[in-house]
């Protein structure tokens, strides 16, 4: 599964999806996280430089391009929220700490399965 979720510039988990400057992209299998990379989207800086719609089509353009299965966020707004539905992409509860713990919590592998 490819999961992106925001992070800090200290690699924990970040607020809000939409206005997320780095977004952590991770590929998932079974209890591990078998790739993780960072990408400055920016998202914070350019949020309010357009319309929602434009911004939308940005965010979507990153799910696309990075072939994202599911969103790990503890905030969406509603708008965004509808987008993600309509491409079938679920958010899943992010934990505050560690991004990668809490990607892994939210598809379901413990964090000491992973160290395994």
């Amino acid at each position: 599964m490819i999961v992106a979720t925001p992070v800090t510039v200290d690699g924990r988990s970040a607020g809000a999806w939409g206005r997320a400057h780095w977004v952590a992209v991770a590929q998932v299998s079974g209890p591990r996280i078998i790739s993780w990379n960072i990408h400055e989207v920016g998202w914070d800086e350019l949020h309010d430089s357009g319309t929602h719609g434009s911004h939308h089509a940005r965010v979507v353009k990153f799910l696309k391009t990075e072939s994202i299965e599911a969103v790990v966020v503890d905030h969406v707004g509603a708008g965004m929220a509808r987008m993600l539905d309509t491409m079938g992409i679920p958010t899943l509860p992010a934990t505050p700490g560690d991004a990668r713990a809490s990607v892994l919590a939210a598809v379901g592998a413990s964090p000491a399965e992973a160290r395994a």
